[in-house]
């Protein structure tokens, strides 16, 4: 299975970034209802709730990871990502279902 990767990004409008940390384990969830983006998949921490969204713009995806909208039909309504690296334009994650 190819890896996927994907950013976390909108995290300034919650809670930072400065908690994140390399192999820490975030939910994401898909928003079907989302009024600003049909694709929105949103991102969590167990204890903090939503931290952020997969983003979804070319502005704000890092290299070589996926926009949401190109997960969207890769995932089930929910999946499991893993923490690779903490830029300062963003997360890095890892999707491990």
């Amino acid at each position: 299975m190819e890896k996927i990767y994907f950013t976390v990004a909108g995290t300034k409008h919650y809670f930072g970034q400065e908690f994140f940390e390399p192999n820490m384990e975030v939910k994401l969830i898909k928003e079907p209802d989302n009024e600003l983006d049909k694709e929105a998949i949103r991102v969590e921490v167990d204890g903090l709730g939503k931290v952020g969204y997969v983003a979804n713009s070319p502005y704000t995806v890092q290299g070589e990871s996926m926009s949401a909208g190109r997960m969207y039909d890769r995932m089930g309504d929910t999946a499991k990502g893993v923490v690779k690296y903490v830029l300062p334009q963003g997360i890095l994650c890892e999707l491990v279902q």
